[in-house]
Protein backbone atom coordinates (compact mmCIF):
# COMPACT_ATOMS: atom_id res chain seq x y z
CA UNK A 1 0.00 0.00 0.00
CA UNK A 2 1.38 3.63 -1.15
CA UNK A 3 1.87 6.23 1.45
CA UNK A 4 2.68 4.67 4.85
CA UNK A 5 4.30 5.76 7.44
CA UNK A 6 5.57 4.59 10.63
CA UNK A 7 3.61 6.09 13.71
CA UNK A 8 4.59 5.78 17.40
CA UNK A 9 1.98 5.95 19.98
CA UNK A 10 2.70 7.70 23.00
CA UNK A 11 0.78 7.61 26.61
CA UNK A 12 1.33 11.31 26.93
CA UNK A 13 -1.04 11.87 30.32
CA UNK A 14 0.53 11.37 33.76
CA UNK A 15 -0.23 7.25 35.21
CA UNK A 16 -2.72 8.57 37.25
CA UNK A 17 -4.25 11.17 34.92
CA UNK A 18 -8.44 10.14 35.79
CA UNK A 19 -8.84 10.18 31.44
CA UNK A 20 -6.98 6.47 32.43
CA UNK A 21 -10.05 5.69 34.30
CA UNK A 22 -12.02 5.55 31.20
CA UNK A 23 -9.30 3.34 29.13
CA UNK A 24 -6.29 1.44 29.89
CA UNK A 25 -2.58 2.67 28.87
CA UNK A 26 -1.41 0.00 25.79
CA UNK A 27 2.06 1.75 26.31
CA UNK A 28 4.10 2.79 23.72
CA UNK A 29 2.74 1.36 20.57
CA UNK A 30 4.15 1.67 16.77
CA UNK A 31 1.81 1.42 13.81
CA UNK A 32 1.55 1.39 9.94
CA UNK A 33 -0.77 4.10 8.62
CA UNK A 34 -1.21 6.60 6.25
CA UNK A 35 -1.86 9.70 8.37
CA UNK A 36 -1.13 10.43 11.91
CA UNK A 37 -5.33 10.01 12.49
CA UNK A 38 -4.86 7.33 10.55
CA UNK A 39 -2.55 5.70 13.25
CA UNK A 40 -4.93 6.11 15.78
CA UNK A 41 -7.50 4.30 13.77
CA UNK A 42 -5.08 1.57 13.10
CA UNK A 43 -4.36 1.64 17.46
CA UNK A 44 -7.82 1.55 18.21
CA UNK A 45 -9.10 -1.12 15.70
CA UNK A 46 -6.34 -3.63 16.85
CA UNK A 47 -8.02 -3.36 20.50
CA UNK A 48 -11.14 -5.51 21.69
CA UNK A 49 -14.29 -4.25 20.62
CA UNK A 50 -17.66 -4.86 22.41
CA UNK A 51 -19.34 -6.45 18.57
CA UNK A 52 -16.43 -9.30 19.09
CA UNK A 53 -17.43 -10.49 22.28
CA UNK A 54 -21.14 -11.09 23.88
CA UNK A 55 -21.44 -8.12 25.91
CA UNK A 56 -23.04 -4.82 26.68
CA UNK A 57 -23.23 -2.94 24.10
CA UNK A 58 -23.27 -5.46 21.41
CA UNK A 59 -26.36 -4.87 19.09
CA UNK A 60 -24.28 -2.84 16.59
CA UNK A 61 -22.53 -0.13 19.09
CA UNK A 62 -18.67 0.00 18.32
CA UNK A 63 -16.46 1.07 20.89
CA UNK A 64 -13.59 1.88 18.52
CA UNK A 65 -14.23 5.40 19.13
CA UNK A 66 -13.96 5.25 23.12
CA UNK A 67 -10.27 4.57 22.51
CA UNK A 68 -7.45 5.61 24.45
CA UNK A 69 -5.41 5.84 21.38
CA UNK A 70 -8.20 8.19 20.08
CA UNK A 71 -7.66 10.42 22.89
CA UNK A 72 -5.17 13.44 22.36
CA UNK A 73 -5.04 14.08 26.26
CA UNK A 74 -3.91 10.24 26.44
CA UNK A 75 -1.63 9.40 23.22
CA UNK A 76 0.34 11.32 21.17
CA UNK A 77 1.01 10.59 17.82
CA UNK A 78 4.73 11.36 16.30
CA UNK A 79 5.98 10.11 12.60
CA UNK A 80 9.13 7.73 12.45
CA UNK A 81 11.54 7.89 10.25
CA UNK A 82 10.29 6.55 6.52
CA UNK A 83 10.77 3.07 5.96
CA UNK A 84 10.11 0.93 2.50
CA UNK A 85 9.69 -2.09 4.19
CA UNK A 86 6.05 -1.37 5.30
CA UNK A 87 3.79 -3.14 3.33
CA UNK A 88 0.32 -3.28 5.40
CA UNK A 89 -1.36 -0.91 7.74
CA UNK A 90 -1.25 -2.29 11.06
CA UNK A 91 0.47 -2.60 14.50
CA UNK A 92 4.01 -2.90 13.97
CA UNK A 93 5.80 -2.53 17.52
CA UNK A 94 4.70 -2.99 20.82
CA UNK A 95 1.27 -5.00 22.12
CA UNK A 96 -2.55 -3.34 22.23
CA UNK A 97 -3.77 -4.99 25.17
CA UNK A 98 -7.60 -7.05 24.75
CA UNK A 99 -8.35 -6.30 28.19
CA UNK A 100 -9.70 -3.02 27.71
CA UNK A 101 -13.52 -3.87 28.38
CA UNK A 102 -13.92 -3.85 31.85
CA UNK A 103 -17.00 -5.13 33.37
CA UNK A 104 -19.10 -2.74 35.56
CA UNK A 105 -21.22 -5.35 36.83
CA UNK A 106 -21.58 -6.50 40.30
Amino acid sequence: MDGLKLYRLVPAAAPDDPHWDLAPSHGEVVVAALTSGDARVVAAEAELDFLEIDGSPAEDKSTKMASAFRNEKLYTVIEEAPSTDITERGVVRGQVRVDNIISTQV
